[in-house]
């Protein structure tokens, strides 16, 4: 694509001015919204002038990203408008539509602009504080126009730049023309039949390829339609048409499987099978998902159109549609074989395709939008946000991912939002009780279920919540009165302690919804209901400390400080790496922030070290199968997603012959995982031998280089001479050993606490000399 750029700044124009001082148009807007905000709370309707001096020193306080923050959420909330994750559109004539701090925005910047007559949409930016004038001349008779110009202005430095597309050869277009007006508009609704009838052919499904016209012409060709004054028209097919097209055996793609398939797993592991449920598995090959879960004691069914064309269709509570729309290379039948699966679905579905390809050019051609393999069967390869839009646009829901390429989608919303919440609870046990309080003990069974409770919520429950409600009542009056006799056996700071744990959990998870569409309060579970009224007093102010969480991410040096400060995981520069195990227990912001990696994006099945990018927007999974058993386990996979595009990066070690390992085991974990200690025992061996200066990740090649240049070798978790080593180069090394030690403790010399130990202790020593003397 080419266009011509040339910018302009404020300088060029005549500026605001407020008591002989320059303003900016941010400066003015930040001024601006201050006294509106201010008479609309004081019930005054007129908006004083833009030089009152009232409140300047508390609008100079204002930061930039406070008021880019306080923009993208008006345009977050609007009813009207197009909303993408970067950006907010909308028409002129929708303007007066918008809630008034965006009015007051967009005239401060439409002030220093000197004709926007022919501009058509506004973008407003929600991470810059940048507002763009588009111009579509063809908006009202066009489907699908072009950009022609495009008038964008810093409000902060008052540059102004200029992107001229009508010489373009490949200009963008517009789609879902609708979403940028309002419902009054003369052609609202020939412009909503439109894109009701394209989303029922699937051309609005692949949104990577649409974007420009000579992609969505082309797209358009190889779905076999036109677009004809607003209306979708199939064309006719020449009758002697020479076109070739390839024959696709998707029946081959169907895998023999020796165990339950990973989505299906997955389904298990969530608890989200309860006794009674039934199963049916949509293009289900050689049925080994409907034996295993049948082995589980869930009625399970299935049907394939090529190994069970005759079994029945049925309804079911799960459904699995497992690998099966990106084997399927017309776009209508993909899109059928989706809602099909969908409709006999009561519950859950589970959605899983491709979404990584190694080699795309081994053995594979091009075909529509995916490959044909070397066996005649048709790939199609999603990126990860991919999938989940075309998901989300063909069912008209808010998929959930679960893991690389795999979704789940409830069929009801709230449901899911009681899913999405379950995967940000962390993991709480009941205080112990510490007094004898005779009262206590002699209920202390029928108060369980209320500790329990308590435990798991971090509140009271409310009427009907709590199934042994009516004797507790009976004997005690009120859950507040049971409350008060469990509190005088049990430390009440235990309790506030879960509660806290319990508010960071809602937090984390509000946070993240922030990022889409938020649910309103009666669109929750009850249950998150309750605890939000329990645990915040209201939706609002929960919501509100949640948006504050969200905005604190955007700022590196909190991000670094958090990594910086964290008591659990390896620190490195500008990297905080922690085993998956601990991931509750970091800060609220760095739970938050994997979180935005994994609401979207989905976790990497199996990881075992999550590495927290201090100093850019990154989140990496790192798989090591054997972390336990393993003194330096080989790296396997790693995935790392980059926040701020939201792409994927994938990297393959198991074939690789010198994969990185690890080292060093115990920083990754807390003293209370099972192998702490065995973990630590090792790296003191090394760190004595001088084996560990230079890098907690190593080669593994270089590694055990290292281990015999020293003469030792490693059995199990523990550090051995060998037995072939030259003696009189062990003793030199055992005197090193013992300098480095006796350094470590005059380092330490004068600390309060001193955790030093000789070189070699009586008990590690007889592990050095056991296979030497043997």
């Amino acid at each position: 694509m080419t266009d011509d750029t040339y910018t302009n700044t404020i300088s060029h124009n005549e500026p605001l001015e407020n008591n002989g001082e320059k303003l900016t148009p941010l400066s003015a807007f930040a001024k601006e919204v201050w006294l509106h905000e201010n008479h609309a709370r004081s019930g005054t309707k007129s908006l004083p002038a833009v030089d009152s001096e009232a409140g300047c020193d508390e609008i100079n306080d204002v930061c930039v990203d406070n008021l880019v923050e306080k923009v993208a959420v008006c345009c977050r909330k609007s009813k009207v408008g197009k909303k993408l994750p970067t950006a907010f559109y909308v028409h002129l004539s929708a303007l007066p539509a918008l809630n008034p701090v965006l009015g007051i925005y967009e005239n401060c910047a439409r002030r220093q602009l000197e004709n926007i007559d022919g501009a058509t949409l506004v973008k407003f930016s929600l991470q810059q504080p940048k507002i763009s004038y588009l111009s579509y001349p063809d908006f009202d008779t066009d489907a699908h126009p072009a950009l022609q110009t495009s008038i964008q202005i810093n409000l902060e430095t008052g540059e102004v730049k200029y992107f001229d597309y009508s010489h373009s050869e490949n200009p963008p277009v517009l789609h879902r023309k609708e979403t940028f007006v309002t419902p009054d508009y003369p052609n609202y609704e020939k412009f909503a039949r439109l894109t009701r009838c394209e989303e029922g052919w699937g051309l609005l499904d692949n949104t990577s390829a649409i974007g420009t016209r000579d992609g969505w012409i082309k797209y358009l060709g190889y779905c076999g339609v036109e677009i004809h004054d607003h209306a979708v028209v199939e064309r006719v097919k020449p009758e002697n048409s020479e076109l070739s097209i390839p024959k696709i055996e998707r029946h081959k793609a169907a895998m023999v499987r020796n165990s339950i398939s990973k989505p299906v797993r997955l389904v298990l592991e969530s608890d989200l099978f309860v006794d009674g449920m039934t199963f049916f598995d949509y293009g289900c090959g050689y049925g080994g998902d409907i034996k295993y879960i049948s082995q589980e004691g869930y009625a399970a069914a299935g049907w394939d159109p090529y190994y069970q064309p005759d079994a029945p269709q049925i309804c079911a509570d799960i459904v699995n549609i497992g690998y099966v729309i990106n084997v399927i290379e017309s776009l209508a039948e993909r899109r059928v074989a989706l809602l099909n699966a969908w409709e006999l679905t009561k519950n859950l579905l589970v959605v899983a395709a491709q979404v990584l390809i190694d080699d795309p050019d081994r053995g594979q051609i091009a075909y529509g939008d995916g490959v044909i393999t070397s066996r005649n069967t048709f790939q199609k390869y999603y990126e990860q946000e991919e999938l989940k839009v075309y998901i989300d646009q063909v069912l008209n829901v808010d998929a959930i991912p679960v893991a690389l390429g795999i979704y789940f989608v409830f069929r009801d919303a709230a449901e899911g939002e009681g899913f999405r919440a379950s995967r940000f609870r962390s993991r709480l046990s009941t205080p112990r009780v510490r007094s004898q309080v005779k009262r206590f003990e002699d209920y202390q069974e029928m108060l369980a279920p209320l500790m329990a409770f308590v435990s798991d919520r971090g509140r009271l429950p409310v009427k009907g919540e709590l199934a042994e409600e009516l004797p507790i009542k009976e004997e005690f009056h009120s859950f507040n009165r049971a409350w008060r006799v469990i509190l005088q056996a049990t430390d009440v700071d235990d309790w506030e302690t879960i509660a806290d744990k319990r508010r960071q959990d809602l937090l984390v998870y509000l946070a993240l919804n922030g990022l889409g569409d938020r649910p309103s309060m009666r669109r929750l579970p009850a249950q998150i209901r309750n605890d939000i009224k329990g645990l915040f007093d209201s939706y609002q102010r929960a919501c509100t400390l949640a948006d504050l969480m969200l905005y604190s991410l955007s700022k590196p040096d909190i991000v670094a400080d958090c990594c910086e400060d964290s008591a659990i995981g390896y620190k490195q520069q500008g990297s905080l790496s922690v085993h998956v195990s601990f991931l509750e227990e970091l800060d609220p912001l760095l739970r938050l922030y994997e979180g935005c990696a994994n609401r979207t994006i989905g976790r990497l099945d199996g990881a075992t070290i999550i590495k927290f990018h201090a100093r850019k927007p990154q989140i990496s999974y790192l798989f090591y199968p054997d972390f336990d058993t393993n003194p330096h386990p080989a790296l396997h996979t790693a995935m790392h997603i980059h926040l701020s595009d939201l792409s994927v990066s994938y990297q393959d070690y198991s074939d690789v012959y010198n994969p990185p390992i690890l080292v060093r085991k115990e920083a990754f974990v807390t003293p209370s995982y099972p192998h702490y200690e065995k973990f630590a025992k090792l790296t003191r061996q090394e760190e004595k031998l001088g084996i560990l200066d230079t890098s907690v990740v190593k080669k593994y090649r270089e590694w055990v280089k290292c281990l015999e240049d020293n003469c030792v070798k490693i059995k199990g978790h523990k550090l051995f001479w060998r037995s072939n080593a030259d003696p009189e180069k062990v003793k030199i090394l055992q005197k090193a050993a013992s300098e480095r030690q006796q350094k470590k403790i005059e380092v330490n010399a004068g600390k309060i606490e001193q955790t030093t130990e000789p070189a070699l202790d009586t008990e590690e020593e007889k592990e050095y000399e056991e296979e030497k003397g043997s």
